[in-house]
């Protein structure tokens, strides 16, 4: 009797968590997936860019670029990583290239990474209580909230390298899922260029902390990890190398940044005006001082600690909107129990080597953003920084729940809650209500619109000129009229091979796209444009609102369509000469 009355228990305890932590999942899934299609208001540039890739593999089993199945995706701007792009192919194929087609990836892997946050918290502090509470400040993180609804790399990145770790704990336990561990882990940079860099200094960090164990597993499960970490990283390391892969970061890299020289030099000639020197030439200290490595050594550590900053935690968040929606990536109320919590893990009793690890991990995350031009605030290269934040505000509301006294533990429950349902109703109300209106610009609003109507009427023109006056514009055209990718692939490569400047007109059978920064001003409008040939023009580049002042298009061009912003500002107009005048 009495060892069924135990079974029960254990039984109804189970099955009380395993409810709780359904519930969280499902809640955390209806704030990523719920009107997916309306907030963000749009397709950004480089969503539109994945869901075209997609599109291509899909339809020709080659990237748009005319790769085929590539290791990184060839795009106008750069080389991409392709985890991504082949998860959307799905998506893409049941709902087009659309929000849901592009999103929808990302908003599972999102919430995959909640559970797989749940099982690592679980597995560190061997706590449940502490699993499920790391579960919902993750679920309800605006930084994560924000990531997973909308067509980024980072979702993708933390599920793999989050449940990648947690195997690996777990097969240091004795269980046999050292394998799985290589599987995530090395599919991690598959997903995000930042864990190009930091999973190299991840591995190293193991070997360090856990040789000993390492040593301890059987040999078989050792080499069986080893050739399957080798299998699935090494041709991608080797893409990264010597196949393009690597053209991102030297894009954007801290080490070729344009004004670092120039600045380097000012303040040489700057140290020789104080000293009153009438030479030009600098001494040597003037170059011990101001060298390419104290420029590029301020510039990575004022990135590095400008990501722990209260600014960009607490106050502004990422200084790009499309990078964030809420003007910060935590709560504030949460600054408290993410020092508190880093103490209290800190004098914990869990295991010190994993106490080593999560150190290293918040301390390692910066570092490839800080490499990077702008990283010291970029809140997609530094999301590797977000679970291991989470497990501080996790431990410090729960070690100091123990810490408070008897008579004041419901008062401190009841605090925390309704601090932290104040801030997550006030920024939802911010969310839904205001940023729509506040980022349309950013997301590019309107330019399906815009697409689908230069398509639709353009069917009784000529030509049909789509302007890239103010941004590129070609991604969006094709992801929006999903033009068959086939022939882009044929066009698009003949075009290359006739001309060695990128930014020369494109002609896409009737479409034609001007050098990017070419636009045509209203009132030329009528003598530069060609007869039977639609323009589309952005509002940007009219200057004028022509939907409150219809009267000032002038009488020798004829205003087709004219395209808002949900707002109701203007965002495009199509043109057409009037050939009757």
């Amino acid at each position: 009797m009495k060892m069924k009355r135990l079974f029960k228990n254990v039984q109804s305890m189970v099955d009380k968590r395993g409810l709780i932590l359904s519930l969280i999942l499902l809640v955390s899934s209806f704030l990523r997936v719920w009107s997916l299609d309306l907030v963000p208001v749009s397709l950004f540039g480089d969503e539109i860019d994945v869901g075209y890739h997609a599109y291509s593999i899909l339809k020709t089993g080659k990237d748009y670029s005319g790769n085929f199945l590539p290791i990184h995706f060839e795009s106008l701007a750069e080389h991409r990583t392709a985890f991504f792009p082949y998860s959307a192919v799905p998506t893409v194929a049941l709902f087009g290239i659309s929000a849901w087609g592009v999103r929808l990836p990302v908003a599972i892997f999102g919430v995959l990474g909640i559970l797989a946050f749940y099982l690592l918290v679980k597995e560190i502090t061997k706590n449940e209580k502490l699993g499920l509470l790391g579960a919902v400040l993750l679920g309800i993180s605006p930084w994560h909230i924000h990531f997973s609804r909308v067509g980024f790399d980072g979702p993708q990145m933390l599920f793999l390298f989050t449940i990648g770790i947690y195997f690996l704990l777990t097969s240091l336990r004795g269980k046999n899922t050292l394998w799985l561990s290589a599987i995530f882990l090395a599919l991690t940079p598959w997903a995000y260029n930042t864990a190009k860099l930091f999973l190299p200094l991840t591995i190293l960090a193991i070997l360090i902390i856990w040789r000993n164990e390492l040593m301890k597993i059987p040999r078989s499960r050792l080499l069986t990890a080893i050739i399957v970490f080798t299998i699935i990283s090494l041709p991608f390391a080797l893409s990264t190398l010597f196949g393009g892969g690597s053209e991102r970061f030297q894009g954007i890299s801290i080490f070729n940044d344009p004004t670092v020289v120039p600045q380097m030099g000012f303040d040489r000639q700057n140290d020789l005006k104080v000293r009153g020197s009438s030479s030009f030439l600098p001494s040597i200290a003037d170059k011990l001082f101001h060298n390419k490595l104290t420029a590029y050594s301020k510039i990575f550590t004022d990135n590095y600690f400008q990501s722990f900053s209260t600014q960009f935690f607490f106050i502004k968040g990422d200084a790009l909107n499309p990078r964030q929606s809420s003007g910060f990536e935590f709560f504030k109320i949460q600054s408290i129990f993410m020092i508190v919590g880093l103490v209290f893990l800190i004098i914990s009793q869990l295991d010190k080597k994993v106490k080593v690890f999560i150190i290293f991990w918040v301390l390692a995350a910066p570092i490839p953003s800080a490499l990077t031009q702008g990283g010291g605030d970029h809140a997609t290269r530094l999301i590797l920084m977000l679970p291991v934040l989470v497990i501080f505000i996790t431990f410090g509301i729960y070690y100091i729940y123990f810490k408070v006294n008897r008579k004041f533990k419901i008062f401190y429950i009841l605090i925390v809650l309704i601090s932290l349902l104040l801030s997550f109703i006030f920024y939802q109300h911010d969310y839904w209500v205001h940023y729509p209106w506040k980022s349309e610009r950013w997301w590019h609003a309107g330019y399906k619109e815009a697409v689908t109507s230069a398509v639709r009427k353009g069917a009784d023109y000529e030509r049909v000129i789509i302007s890239s006056a103010d941004e590129p514009s070609l991604i969006f055209f094709l992801g929006w009229s999903m033009y068959p990718p086939e022939i882009f692939q044929y066009e698009y490569s003949s075009y290359l091979s006739k001309n060695k400047n990128a930014n020369s007109t494109l002609n896409l059978g009737k479409y034609i796209f001007p050098p990017i920064g070419q636009g045509i001003n209203l009132y030329e409008m009528g003598s530069k444009l060609p007869e039977n040939t639609l323009y589309l023009a952005t509002a940007k580049e009219i200057n004028l609102n022509l939907i409150k002042e219809p009267g000032r298009v002038p009488s020798d061009i004829l205003l087709i369509d004219a395209i808002s912003y949900p707002s109701g500002e203007p965002a495009f107009y199509l043109f057409a000469k009037n050939e009757k005048n």
